[in-house]
């Protein structure tokens, strides 16, 4: 009998209220559960995406600021990164506040986690005057960068594309 292979395995992470539960929601379309975590009363979703006829695991974690936990919802997301075999980390920050969002993304690359940075909210930071170079942030930190807008699915087909060659 042919050995059934594991599913890989995608983390969406970032700040409350940056959109990683609307990208979550675009990316698996109808294959959500939502259920607390073992122990907890914090609700973790999970999905499945085919993507680049891959199929993943995606899992939709409560908002975290850093991976030194000091809420629930942090410990929670915190053991889900580090005891959870992931494939991919995805960090989404409201791309206003970048500089603010970057250390959970420099915590991410320091513990050696393959992520990709999603600068979400574009449309609201461009009506707001902010200008980011997409293609300097992306040499400079040396992971994949894709700017977003969840709610429209402006950049999620980049996305997908970018998860297909990792």
């Amino acid at each position: 009998m042919p050995e059934k292979k594991e599913m890989k395995k995608i983390v969406l992470v970032g700040s409350p209220n940056v959109g990683k539960s609307v990208l979550f929601n675009v990316l698996t379309k109808q294959y959500v559960t939502v259920s607390n975590y073992p122990g907890t009363t914090v609700e973790v979703s999970r999905g499945k995406a085919t993507i680049n006829n891959v199929e993943y695991e995606v899992v939709d974690t409560p908002g975290m600021y850093s991976l030194m936990p000091i809420t629930e919802e942090e410990r929670v997301s915190r053991k889900i990164l580090l005891d959870e075999k992931s494939d991919l980390i995805i960090h989404v920050i409201d791309a206003k506040n970048l500089e603010r969002m970057l250390s959970l993304t420099l915590q991410l690359m320091e513990a050696q986690l393959p992520t990709i940075l999603v600068l979400n909210i574009m449309d609201e930071a461009e009506r707001e005057g902010v200008d980011i170079d997409i293609t300097g942030l992306e040499k400079e930190l040396g992971i994949p960068v894709v700017a977003t807008v969840s709610t429209k699915g402006k950049g999620v087909d980049e996305l997908k594309n970018r998860i297909g060659m990792l």
